[in-house]
């Protein structure tokens, strides 16, 4: 696994993983997916209607990933590659929702079970342990407030957003992964923060009275974006 992590810093090691994962090495996959299981799955349980769908879609992105990796040629990196699958993935997944169900879902909806078989809501996985109780509480009141209100601004500013502010990617790889321009990702940036900052306009207030670490890089830019 060491071998394996090591080698995906540069693009002639990529291609050798890549080339692992051709071959079907049981390595290879279990790595892939210790690496970008949590973090795709985060993005999916962002850009789908109902979180709770959310682990059921990740496993079949990653089907279809060990199903398509024959047909990666290395035009993009294979992180941005992952990525372009989930999102396209998590977009038939909302078209789906909107042919077929109605249902309200809250951050409160059950995504996951803890190690000792308890329900755990998206709110729970984003709570930061080593906080205070009182600190876990407004964290998890902000917290909730932005998945929220995030969830509600419309596609597709909603998913350059969450690569952005939440996953980090830089402006050339989110137009890899969208399969558009470097023009386009900053005008869908600049409106869903503009977005996101006019519904979490009261909350940035009193954020700034009452200082609370929850939801890293989104209140931030929001700020950034008044």
């Amino acid at each position: 696994m060491g071998n394996l992590a090591s080698a995906i810093g540069s693009h002639p090691e990529e291609a050798a993983v890549i080339s692992q994962l051709r071959e079907g090495s049981e390595e290879a996959f279990a790595w892939l997916i210790s690496k970008y299981h949590q973090p795709i799955y985060s993005l999916v349980a962002r850009t789908i209607p109902n979180p709770a769908d959310a682990a059921d879609l990740t496993q079949e992105i990653f089907i279809k990933i060990y199903r398509g990796i024959g047909k990666f040629h290395g035009d993009a990196s294979l992180r941005t590659w992952i990525y372009r699958i989930a999102l396209h993935e998590a977009s038939n997944q909302r078209r789906w929702w909107s042919r077929h169900s109605q249902r309200e879902i809250t951050i409160e909806t059950e995504v996951a079970h803890s190690a000792e078989g308890e329900g755990m809501s998206l709110k729970d996985t984003l709570a930061d342990d080593s906080d205070t109780p009182f600190d876990m509480a407004a964290q998890r009141e902000v917290t909730a407030r932005v998945e929220a209100e995030l969830r509600l601004v419309p596609e597709p500013y909603r998913s350059v957003v969450i690569l952005r502010d939440i996953e980090g990617f830089s402006y050339e790889e989110i137009a890899e992964i969208l399969a558009t321009s470097l023009g386009t990702v900053k005008s869908r940036l600049m409106r869903g923060r503009a977005q996101l900052r006019q519904r979490l306009a009261p909350y940035v207030e009193a954020a700034r009275r009452k200082p609370v670490s929850a939801a890293p890089g989104l209140l931030e830019s929001a700020e950034e974006a008044r």
